[in-house]
Parts: structure tokens; C-alpha cells; sequence
């Protein structure tokens, strides 16, 4: 159960071209904005959606695999945990940012879709 405490799983659309980073320890990190989609119908009976972002962050083979299979536009699985950290920007103010640490990637949609 100890897994559950943090554990977040998605479906979506890539919203970019993933960046990679080739880090000096030679391991690999990707990173991706991810869109959800939710629809549903408002008070006047009209089909809605609303769409969120996320952004997903990989390491290591994860990333290799994002590296080679994922693009723009791809649908895909992601399983993972919130990640929480903060930095401070070029003008000096602290910015607090919440990721999506992906630990497995699953690719959706047919082959064409490349």
C-alpha cells in the first residue's frame, strides 16, 4: 500500500517536441508538458472541456525511450509520483514548481501516429 501514498497515473497528448538533457554522469533527462482533456456538459446541456497541464520529467531509460518515440502531439500513458521543488529565477524571485516524475511511459494511439 505504501505505493498509493504518491502515486499519479495519466493519459494525454504531448503539447511539445520533448527536451533532453545529456547530464556530465551520462544519464539522460526528458522533459515534456502533458494535456489531459476532461469533458462534460454544463448547466445548459452543452458538451464541455476542459483541458490541464503537466509537467512530466524522466530519467534515465524512461528518458531514452521518451528521446526516441515521443513527439508532439503523441498520446501516452505515464505512471509516476508529484514531485515538489523550488529554484530561484534570474531576477531573483523564488519559484515553486510540482512535476510529474515519470517512471514508466506507455505509448498509445496507432503506429501512423508519428
Amino acid at each position: 500500500m505504501s505505493t498509493l501514498k504518491n502515486h499519479v497515473q495519466l493519459i494525454g497528448n504531448v503539447g511539445q517536441e520533448p527536451t533532453i538533457t545529456n547530464l556530465e554522469s551520462g544519464k539522460k533527462v526528458a522533459r515534456f508538458s502533458l494535456a489531459t482533456n476532461e469533458f462534460y456538459k454544463n448547466d445548459k446541456g452543452e458538451k464541455t472541456q476542459t483541458t490541464d497541464w503537466h509537467t512530466v520529467v524522466a530519467w534515465g531509460k524512461t528518458a531514452e525511450i521518451i528521446e526516441r518515440y515521443v513527439g508532439k502531439g503523441k498520446e501516452v500513458g505515464v505512471t509516476g509520483k508529484l514531485k515538489s521543488r523550488n529554484y530561484e529565477d534570474n531576477d531573483g524571485i523564488k519559484r515553486y514548481v510540482t512535476e510529474i516524475e515519470a517512471k514508466e511511459i506507455l505509448l498509445l494511439g496507432s503506429k501512423s501516429d508519428s
